[in-house]
């Protein structure tokens, strides 16, 4: 059945030190941990790490990122993973998030969806959450 979430959340990012250096030139790289608390229709904690890339021209960047969301979907209590691409061109930004394909657990087994994030002004941000479970939990 095909489901609609949405609600307000807060996360926190922490610099940590990259596995690798590389210096010289091109676009620096960053490593951050994630640590978020959802609201709403989806009321779960989530742990995760991105991989960030900023580049010498102005409102230009990249970041991937995974992260584990444990709580309740609609009543539905279970883990799943969640994967982030994002780029920002000149300002305009893509970000795509997809539920990682299998990793629902409990009573989340067959979740499938993206995710969408708005940020409003004053920096509050949100997720609207467009999601499927398949009945197999």
């Amino acid at each position: 059945m095909d489901q609609h979430a949405a609600g307000p959340f807060d996360v926190k990012l922490a610099p940590q030190p990259l596995a690798l250096e590389d210096g010289g030139e091109g676009a620096a790289r960053g490593r951050m941990s994630l640590d978020k608390n959802y609201h709403g229709d989806l009321e779960a904690v989530s742990k995760g790490e991105m991989l960030t890339a900023m580049t010498g021209t102005q409102g230009s960047a990249g970041y991937v990122a995974i992260e584990k969301v444990s709580g309740t979907l609609g009543g539905r209590k279970g883990t799943f993973a969640l994967q982030h691409n994002a780029t920002m061109t000149r300002g305009a930004p893509f970000l795509n998030i997809i539920v990682v394909p299998d990793s629902g657990t409990g009573e989340l087994v067959g979740l499938t969806g993206t995710m969408k994030v708005e940020i409003a002004e004053g920096g509050k941000h949100f997720y609207v959450f467009d999601y499927h479970l398949d009945g197999t939990a």
